[in-house]
């Protein structure tokens, strides 16, 4: 494994050793639902040649950025399942559709098969279905997951989450998640309360425009209880979900944006303790 695979493998590690193993328990118990999900939906893909097709014309159809936008979805979804966990993650609303399942879930087995047997695609699209069910078939035991621990399972998840961040790293529009500015959620925005200035309190100001905030109800509160004009503030977000104090983020509808959140959490909570859990893995 690269310095990069080995540090996100770590990171996500780290952060999974916090957890009681009850809450393990019960987090292995989601992961291996979802899997026999996807492995079935995978299977009911491979066992029809017109929705193969299908998803295959679809896979050709979008661009790399487009494909790596899908991945990220599907990376965002698996996160997710950690967020009862973990409560510092921000929240997740989105869904992929059943195509867009079919279609990430079969471009995640190209992967795979390409990882394993470098050469079995070079022929024509034509076999690819004939190859990939054969291959299915040879491992079905496996993808089920009906040999798989709890243990196992966690690695499948680590495995799983690690190669999806790579893809979208490497290939995504985000680049490598890099910090960069993006507006707030609209929703996250509508949803700030507003409040009212005490008059006799402490002088505040509105970061943004310098002005003291007086005794009126078009002032923002946000959840880190920063004051802004309602008028400034709304520009602002428009551009950027980032408090002007303190940089607190408000969650985005860009999908990269909502990775780089979860990514830092899982950074912040991996840093908190040492990681045993690493060594029963990679051991």
């Amino acid at each position: 494994m690269d310095n990069q695979t080995t540090s996100s493998s770590s990171t996500i590690i780290a952060a999974l050793s916090t957890l009681t193993p009850s809450q393990l328990s019960r987090i292995t118990t989601t992961l291996s639902t979802t899997f026999h999900h996807h492995h079935r939906r995978l299977a009911s893909l491979l066992s029809s040649p017109t929705l193969f097709t299908h998803t295959l014309n679809h896979l050709y159809s979008l661009s790399l950025p487009q494909k790596s936008l899908l991945i990220a979805h599907h990376l965002l979804y698996f996160f997710h399942l950690l967020q009862p966990f973990f409560p510092t993650f921000p929240p997740y609303s989105r869904r992929l559709r059943l195509r867009d399942l079919d279609s990430v879930l079969l471009l995640l087995y190209f992967c795979e098969i390409r990882q394993y047997q470098p050469n079995s695609l070079d022929t024509s699209p034509l076999h690819w279905h004939h190859i990939l069910t054969s291959h299915f078939s040879d491992t079905v035991l496996k993808l089920s997951g009906l040999q798989m621990s709890s243990f196992d399972v966690l690695v499948t998840f680590v495995d799983r989450v690690v190669k999806c961040r790579r893809f979208v790293s490497a290939k995504g529009c985000g680049g490598d998640m890099a910090r960069r500015e993006m507006a707030a959620s609209v929703g996250a925005v509508v949803a700030l309360p507003s409040v009212e200035v005490k008059s006799g309190g402490e002088c505040v100001e509105c970061t943004i425009c310098r002005v003291e905030l007086g005794k009126e109800r078009d002032v923002c509160e946000l959840p880190c209880q920063h004051l802004f004009h309602w008028m400034c503030v709304l520009p602002w977000f428009s551009k950027r979900n980032t408090c002007p104090c303190c940089r607190f983020r408000l969650p985005t509808d860009d999908v990269y944006g909502e990775l780089e959140q979860v990514w830092d959490a899982v950074v912040k909570i991996g840093r908190q303790i040492s990681h045993p859990l690493e060594n029963q893995i990679v051991g």
